[in-house]
C-alpha cells in the first residue's frame, strides 16, 4: 500500500497519476491478493447496507484490473471501471469482455470521463482516497453522483493490527487518526469492518506480502503470520449528496 499511502500525503501531481508498485509492476501477484482479500465479504456486506447497487448505476474508481467490476456487475443496472493506467485497462476490459452493462474508461480521478448526475454509486478502494489531497476525486464524485447518490471510499485501518502497524512502519508519515479527522470533517460516516485475507498457499501469501511492503517490513510481517490467513481492517467510508440544494436552518 506504500504508493497508494503517498498519493494522500502529496498534491495531485501534474500527471494526475500516482504510480503504483504493486498491481502495476507485479498484475498476476496482485490478482491473487484480490482473490484473498476479504475472503468472507464483510466488506461488500458493509457497503449493501450502506448503499445497495442493486439495479442501479455504479462507478468504480480505480478500478484496476476490474476484478471488482465483476462483482458489481451481478447486481448493478450498469457498471463504469475508471482506471489511469492503460496496461490495467485493457486487463480490466479483458476480464469483464462477456458482462452485459459494464464499460472500463481510462481516465484520473480527477477528471472522470462522465457525465454530470450519471451514477447513483461511486466506490472507491484503497485507489486514491487516503484523507488530505484527494479532494479533487470528491469533487468528481460529487459532480457524477446524482442527487441521494452515494460516494463510497474504502481504505485500510492503519490503527488495528496486524496490517495497520506495518502499514504505518513503511510509511511514518502515515497518521490514521488524521486521516480519519479528514473524512469526518469532510462529511461522510465510517464503519469499521475486519476482514480475512485467506491465501491457498504459504507462497502466495509471502508473494503479497513482498510486493505491499519493503522488504524489512515484508520480512516482519512474514515472520508475524502463521498459516495462510490473518485479519485486515478497513473503514468504509461513505457519504450520500444532498438531494436539495437547500440548506437546513441552524438551530436558534
Amino acid at each position: 500500500m506504500k504508493a497508494f499511502v503517498r498519493a494522500a500525503l502529496e498534491a495531485v501531481r501534474p500527471s494526475e497519476v500516482v504510480p503504483s508498485p504493486n498491481i502495476w509492476h507485479w498484475p498476476e501477484i496482485y490478482d491473487v491478493e484480490n482473490r484473498a482479500q476479504d475472503a468472507d465479504g464483510a466488506i461488500w456486506a458493509a457497503l449493501r447496507d450502506e448503499a445497495d447497487w442493486t439495479g442501479r448505476d455504479v462507478v468504480d474508481v480505480g478500478c484496476g484490473d476490474g476484478f471488482h467490476l465483476v462483482v458489481f456487475a451481478r447486481d448493478a443496472r450498469t457498471v463504469v471501471g475508471v482506471e489511469p493506467y492503460t496496461p490495467l485497462v485493457g486487463r480490466a476490459r479483458q476480464r469483464t469482455r462477456r458482462l452485459d452493462g459494464v464499460r472500463v474508461l481510462e481516465g484520473p480521478a480527477q477528471r472522470l470521463p462522465l457525465p454530470d448526475a450519471s451514477a447513483d454509486l461511486v466506490h472507491a478502494r484503497t485507489a486514491y482516497f487516503f484523507g488530505p489531497g484527494c479532494e479533487p476525486g470528491m469533487r468528481e464524485a460529487d459532480r457524477v453522483l446524482r442527487p441521494g447518490g452515494v460516494l463510497a471510499i474504502v481504505d485500510l485501518d492503519g490503527a488495528a493490527p496486524p496490517y495497520g502497524p506495518w502499514l504505518c512502519a513503511d510509511e511514518p508519515g502515515y497518521d490514521p487518526a488524521k486521516v480519519q479527522d479528514f473524512f469526518s470533517g469532510n462529511g461522510f460516516s465510517t464503519r469499521r469492518v475486519r476482514t480475512t485475507w485467506r491465501f491457498r498457499t504459504r507462497a502466495d501469501l509471502e508473494a503479497v506480502l513482498r510486493i505491499e511492503f519493503s522488504a524489512e517490513v515484508a520480512a516482519r510481517a512474514t515472520a508475524e503470520v502463521t498459516g495462510t490467513e490473518f485479519e485486515v481492517a478497513y473503514r468504509v467510508h461513505t457519504r450520500s449528496k444532498p438531494t436539495s440544494l437547500i440548506l437546513p436552518r441552524p438551530a436558534s
